[in-house]
């Protein structure tokens, strides 16, 4: 099979969703989060999954190879999600990080295609906490930043926000703050999408009883808004039918890109304690 194949689907109002897939194996899904798209999100941690899964790499609409469309309100990010997964007609194991979370997880209350879900530091905006108000400030620096064309301080705004010194630091060292510079016309989009929702969110009580798959909850210990994502992973744990959670010695909020290895063997052990068995595969929606 060819190296680079993508992924299409339609979303419910037809938006165009796509995404590549790379290796071989069961479906594995990642979603990336309120920044980023599927192009960057998952890049570092690719090479620790293509050797057991098919790693399918989803933008939501206006990122990645993803089309746009005018409304980018919760619901239908998560109408992005649900149609991505059930095109590939087959169950599939989902991922998500941070922002993302509630779009997977209104996916595995939605879709009988899910057949497993794990979520990298989630974030349940209602539990409340000072956190939410220093994030705040955080997006505000990064609307006055991408307002004035200056979209790689509008990265590090965000990233003010949600990292801690160390882990900036380390993001400095790499090209993390150019790559996804890109996104913070999509970043805004989702939040202005977030505050124009009037619910039911995918957090929801009675949309989180309705995930029968098991959930897999990991954080890092050193990511800087940890009351936060610790009550939104305690939050969503007490309402899903099965899950576990488990918090990373070490790790920010931007492991996934800094120390990938480390999530991805939670990732890999507990996917394949609960792999449910395969069927036959469709891959007309597959494009080489």
């Amino acid at each position: 099979m060819s190296a680079k194949r993508i992924h299409r689907a339609a979303s419910a109002d037809g938006t165009e969703i796509a995404g590549r897939v790379e290796g071989e194996g069961p479906p594995l899904v990642l979603v990336h989060g309120g920044i980023g798209d599927g192009e960057y999100a998952w890049e570092a941690m690719l090479p620790h999954l293509t050797g057991r899964f098919a790693c399918y790499l989803p933008s939501t609409r206006g990122r990645g190879l993803s089309a746009d469309g005018p409304d980018h309100a919760h619901p239908r990010l998560q109408e992005d999600v649900i149609a991505f997964v059930d095109s590939i007609r087959e169950p599939v194991c989902l991922v998500a990080w941070s922002g993302g979370g509630e779009w997977v997880l209104g996916a595995a209350a939605n879709s009988s295609s899910v057949a497993a879900v794990a979520a990298y530091e989630p974030v349940v905006a209602s539990v409340g906490t000072d956190d939410l108000a220093r994030f705040g400030a955080a997006m505000q620096r990064v609307g006055v930043a991408a307002a004035e064309g200056r979209l790689v301080d509008a990265v590090r705004a965000f990233a003010s926000g949600i990292c801690t010194d160390t882990e900036i630091a380390a993001l400095e060292r790499t090209d993390f703050f150019e790559a996804w510079a890109g996104g913070i016309s999509a970043l805004l989009e989702f939040f202005r999408g977030l505050a124009s929702h009037e619910g039911p969110w995918s957090t929801d009580p009675v949309v989180l009883r309705q995930v029968t798959a098991p959930v897999l909850l990991l954080r890092g210990e050193q990511t800087l808004l940890s009351s936060l994502l610790a009550d939104s992973a305690q939050y969503i744990a007490q309402y899903v039918a099965n899950p576990h959670v488990s918090q990373l010695p070490g790790l920010g909020h931007f492991a996934p890109v800094l120390a990938p290895e480390p999530i991805a063997r939670q990732l890999v052990s507990f996917f394949e304690s609960v792999r449910p068995p395969a069927r036959e595969s469709h891959s007309a929606a597959l494009i080489n």
